[in-house]
């Protein structure tokens, strides 16, 4: 089997379990190298019929890998809100914001081949307390962030407290605020993140 489709096969398996399971019993890999050493034998025009179909199956997977990072993404943030924030905002955030999230990640990811793709992943610990990080993207290879989504807490002069939901991205250097939307809280000050 040819080297990239295996880890394609790997990461696919992992992202859909969530890294649940992982294919990585002893001898796997080498038995569907050993499968497959025999069919390459057949012919290199059956080879050209699975490369066709498995681009045709891309843009499929590409969806179903961004509709994965939308749903852990939708949980972070649910645990940053924590018990006492997540009841009040959770359907405006359903609404307004989460679609906005969904936008801004399948937006990065038209940026990257299917192979980097596959190795983007959202972070596993929300900031708590008063930090804005909600989660961010990155390249689990290379470490680098891709996308840092973050909510802060805005007060207006008499206009109570807002959740400002926004992002930052690598192309600026994290330096521009990308506007999510934001939702209303209260006039009482909100408690800490993960509360």
């Amino acid at each position: 089997m040819k080297k990239w489709l295996r880890k394609s096969f790997v990461v696919m398996v992992s992202l859909l379990t969530f890294g649940l399971v992982t294919p990585h019993q002893p001898g796997f890999l080498d038995r569907i190298k050993s499968d497959n050493d025999s069919s390459e034998r057949e012919s290199v025009n059956s080879d050209a019929v699975h490369s066709a179909n498995f681009e045709r199956q891309s843009p499929a997977d590409r969806d179903t890998m961004i509709e994965n990072m939308v749903k852990l993404a939708e949980a972070r943030s649910y645990e940053k809100f924590g018990t006492k924030i997540r009841p009040v905002i959770e359907n405006e955030f359903k609404e307004i914001i989460l679609p906005n999230i969904e936008k801004a990640i399948a937006e990065t990811a038209i940026l990257f081949p299917d192979e980097d793709l596959a190795a983007l992943a959202i972070s596993e610990q929300p900031g708590g307390g008063h930090s804005e990080k909600i989660f961010n993207v990155k390249h689990s290879r290379t470490g680098d962030h891709i996308i840092r989504f973050h909510v802060r807490r805005d007060n207006p002069p008499q206009s109570g407290y807002w959740f400002n939901f926004h992002y930052h991205t690598f192309h600026d250097n994290f330096v521009d605020h990308h506007d999510l939307g934001s939702i209303y809280w209260d006039k009482n000050t909100p408690p800490k993140w993960m509360a």
